[in-house]
């Protein structure tokens, strides 16, 4: 496999290129300071950018790690002129000596629309730059978070300062709140050749998959959500129950069966806010008819979820997660499965039901779902409880409605 680099004397560069190496492939690198390369990395192919074509022929892949980076203030102009014109006078070289994929590397803080920064801005148009002007070259969008390295860059850099023996588990600590990505993984993904993702885009992270700090917090804050409400809002639930009962024939509560984590099915408890008898099947699939009058009321201010603190105290379920689905939706449980959606618990409220998406397009919440896998930590859980708290997620729309509900 022959791989081209731009950008290699940066921080990512620096300690993805060794590991390559390592894995048998000594990559080409492109710079605009060849002998700075070539004393980085001795004995590599090295080459300013005007001689790509006779260094480059014939290689797999370009991987454009060059960037201007938010480490210094600037224009939007600079930042574009790296982020946008340089990646793209680096895909038609590319183009040129006949590489068949390109990878253009960006930042999860391009994918945050609200980010207005000059750097997220060129990130996000250099992308859209890129995938424009692909043609027959395969094109794909890399975003990482922080990079974790044997030294640390950016937003983890405070963590150099420290004694060796305690920047393992303060690094941990930082991880938890953010997501981050291992240069190990990022070098595993290349070396492997997998292929463009979904709308030609990957999102690479560690997914907070060990780490133990995220892991406990979250369950701390499920457990006092849990015991907030049935502690300090028995009466609620309480008068909920009531106002079930009374209001239409049948139990106040009621319980259906989920997918939960690594497909195990269990028991979702919710106040009934549907006709007895209403046939078991997804909500957008449920006529709006079937939604009595109490329960209408109930799945707009979500206090028919409440009766889930049990699940939540039964490790079956947290707050924040995707939203578990009925044994019977198979392609939404395959969708998730072949994503890893399902190795994480699910959720009362997640990312993908805030942002209006229900389960009537199984391909694009299984999407969504993972999206939130890849981007979780504390503070992006944090973020979707405030967001639910204000209003979203009202839920999958029942049929015939055009509203949540």
């Amino acid at each position: 496999m022959k791989i081209v680099i731009t950008g290699a004397s940066g921080f990512v560069g620096r300690h993805v290129v060794p590991r390559l190496q390592t894995a048998g492939i000594d990559p080409v690198l492109i710079g605009r300071d060849p002998e700075k390369l070539a004393q980085l990395f001795p004995g590599l192919s090295c080459c300013a950018p005007d001689a790509m074509a006779q260094h480059a022929t014939g290689a797999d892949l370009m991987v454009h790690l060059a960037a201007r980076n938010n480490d210094r203030p600037g224009p939007q102009a600079e930042f574009d002129a790296v982020n946008v014109d340089l990646a793209l006078t680096q895909l038609r070289a590319a183009q040129e000596a006949g590489i068949a994929r390109f990878v253009y590397v960006s930042s999860i803080d391009a994918l945050d629309a609200s980010n207005r920064s000059p750097y997220a801005e060129s990130k996000r148009r250099g992308a859209e730059a890129v995938l424009a002007a692909a043609g027959d070259t395969e094109v794909s969008i890399l975003y990482l978070p922080a990079v974790q390295a044997d030294r640390f860059a950016g937003k983890l850099a405070v963590l150099n300062k420290l004694p060796r023996v305690l920047r393992g588990p303060a690094f941990h600590t930082l991880a938890a709140l953010r997501p981050t990505v291992s240069v190990d993984k990022i070098a595993a993904h290349l070396v492997s050749g997998a292929p463009a993702g979904e709308d030609n885009r990957l999102i690479l992270t560690e997914a907070q998959r060990g780490n133990r700090v995220y892991g406990a917090t979250m369950r701390l804050v499920d457990y006092a959500f849990a015991l907030t409400i049935l502690l300090g809002f028995w009466w609620v639930l309480l008068a909920a129950w009531i106002a079930v009962r009374r209001d239409s024939p049948g139990p106040g509560l009621f319980g259906q069966p989920r997918v939960g984590r690594h497909g195990k099915v269990f028991t979702c408890w919710k106040f009934r806010t549907m006709q007895l008898g209403t046939a078991q099947a997804g909500t957008h699939e449920v006529s709006a008819a079937s939604v009595t009058r109490v329960g209408a009321f109930l799945r707009r201010t979500k206090i028919d979820e409440l009766p889930q603190v049990w699940n939540i105290l039964r490790g079956e379920i947290a707050l924040i997660g995707p939203r578990p689905c009925l044994p019977v939706q198979t392609e939404l449980v395959e969708e998730r499965r072949k994503r890893g959606v399902l190795d994480v618990l699910p959720g009362i409220s997640g990312l993908a039901q805030v942002e209006g998406i229900d389960m009537s397009d199984p391909v694009r919440l299984a999407r969504r779902d993972a999206d939130y896998v890849a981007l979780r930590g504390i503070l992006p859980d944090i973020r979707l409880i405030l967001r639910t708290a204000r209003g979203g997620g009202q839920g999958d729309r029942v049929r015939g409605q055009t509203g949540s509900a």
